[in-house]
């Protein structure tokens, strides 16, 4: 079984995703990570973002594995390297780009076969798994969200102002919703949860109830 999990950075959703799955028994795939992961590679080449040759190269060798809590690029641990302000400046337009998402929606697909999986992204329930049996799409207050991203980057020693926290994802927002390929919307039969002043448990007990209704038998 598939259940997706869609909505802008901040909503909530990682933190739910990854609290239904291991309520639920199942695995959990992270794809934000994934696309994270190609952004530091492609920095570390120092690959245009824009060369889809180069991208496409890069992508040719790709291997990906999410063991629980983990980002494993080609056998290397990458996970405490993935959210950083610079992988997240840059990986807006390496989620743009058509040879990367075709790849990724590829591995995607691979690494849920046969898998009882909790899916978190940006186009889990439009794209990669339009025939999930269930399907949610989380949103939350801008502000509040900002205020969730500062304390994220803070915990790392990040320190930035919220107010730039604030314009840099109103930027990501308006890119996500209005690119051609793979925009940010909640798919047609999506479940909407606004987790603004609602805890995460809540959140979790609300998907819970929701998946158990949509298991087979």
């Amino acid at each position: 079984m598939i259940v997706t999990i869609d909505g802008p950075a901040g909503a909530g959703k990682s933190s739910a995703a990854k609290a239904l799955a291991r309520r639920l028994g199942f695995d959990f795939l992270d794809t934000g990570a994934m696309y994270r992961a190609v952004t530091l590679l492609a920095l570390r080449a120092g690959i245009d973002p824009q060369d889809q040759s180069a991208l496409t190269r890069l992508l040719s060798d790709l291997r990906v594995e999410m063991p629980p809590d983990r980002v494993l690029v080609n056998g290397e641990d990458v996970t405490g390297l993935l959210r950083t302000a610079a992988i997240t400046a840059a990986s807006g337009t390496i989620a743009d780009s058509a040879v990367v998402r075709g790849r990724l929606v590829q591995l995607q697909r691979q690494i849920a076969t046969g898998r009882n999986m909790v899916c978190e992204g940006r186009d889990q329930g439009t794209i990669v798994f339009p025939k999930a049996e269930c399907k949610f799409f989380v949103v939350a207050d801008p502000v509040e969200r900002a205020r969730r991203r500062q304390q994220e980057m803070a915990d790392r020693g990040e320190i930035v102002a919220l107010a730039e926290v604030l314009r840099a994802q109103e930027i990501r927002d308006q890119r996500d919703a209005a690119r051609d390929l793979a925009p940010m919307v909640p798919a047609p039969d999506a479940i909407l949860l606004d987790t603004t002043n609602v805890s995460l448990d809540e959140v979790v007990d609300r998907m819970e109830h929701a998946v158990r209704r949509c298991q087979p038998g």
